[in-house]
């Protein structure tokens, strides 16, 4: 076994402890609070990011770990894992399964590993730059489209477009011929699997579109900030993911007006 293999193999482990944690509370009494930007957060997001949390520590020490529940820990450090212990806590809390499980590991600031892992789907995404996207065994490859004709658009966090870009929300609803409301981290998956063309999201932090950066780009499309920006750690960020480069490139275009 190569160490690329062993480190994604680390991460299927990484993303398998933080499913059974989050199954534990799924669907049960949950004691909830809510951040100061009114998010929420649970008993769930805290456990998971602290048993997530001690097994990177145990397997990598000296590496940096930056969490959302749980802030930041060697940030001096080159290696950096970063945390997201349940994406998705209104979904959860309310009983949806598609909540998810997300880690990026970061060398110098960039992305070099990430897995989405879905808990109570049962399904793990792990990938590992310029050597690909999996899902298990098979690797993974984006829908290939180029143009917004036959395209099927998920708009994450279409509420927070509308208020505060009511005329990029009226150009997305009037593009493609499918479009989705959706939030959180399985729409990138879906593209990641060919069966959605665009993902725009909005209003992000980096444990929100690191990992979810890598596997699209490693199945074969292309995500950036709305300006076309890479993706590396930043606050309230609006992102755009596409099966190609190309129909990125158009996207661009689309959200720019």
């Amino acid at each position: 076994m190569t160490a690329a293999d062993a480190r994604i193999e680390d991460l299927a482990d990484i993303a398998g402890v933080a499913a059974k944690a989050a199954l534990r509370y799924f669907r049960g009494r949950l004691g909830i609070e809510f951040k100061s930007d009114e998010s929420p957060v649970t008993q769930a997001d805290r456990g998971v990011e602290a048993e997530v949390r001690k097994l990177i520590s145990s397997r990598f020490p000296g590496h940096g770990i930056y969490g959302e529940e749980h802030g930041m820990e060697g940030a001096d450090a080159r290696a950096l894992w970063v945390i997201d212990p349940i994406d998705g806590t209104r979904s959860f809390i309310s009983g949806n399964p598609l909540f998810g499980f997300l880690l990026a590991h970061l060398i110098d600031g960039e992305p070099q590993l990430s897995a989405v892992g879905m808990p109570a789907l049962g399904e793990v995404f792990v990938s590992q730059r310029c050597r690909g996207a999996f899902k298990g065994e098979e690797r993974l490859k984006s829908s290939g489209k180029t143009s917004f004709d036959g395209a099927t658009i998920y708009i994450n966090e279409g509420e927070k477009i509308w208020r505060a870009h009511p005329e990029v929300f009226s150009r997305l609803m009037n593009t493609g011929t499918t479009r989705r409301f959706s939030y959180d981290c399985y729409p990138y998956a879906l593209l990641a699997m060919g069966h959605v063309d665009v993902v725009v999201d909005f209003d992000l932090q980096p444990y929100d579109y690191l990992s979810v950066s890598l596997l699209v780009e490693e199945a074969g499309g292309a995500m950036s900030d709305w300006e076309g920006g890479p993706l590396r750690m930043g606050e309230n960020v609006a992102t755009v993911a596409a099966a190609t480069p190309e129909l990125h490139r158009k996207a661009l275009v689309l959200l720019k007006g």
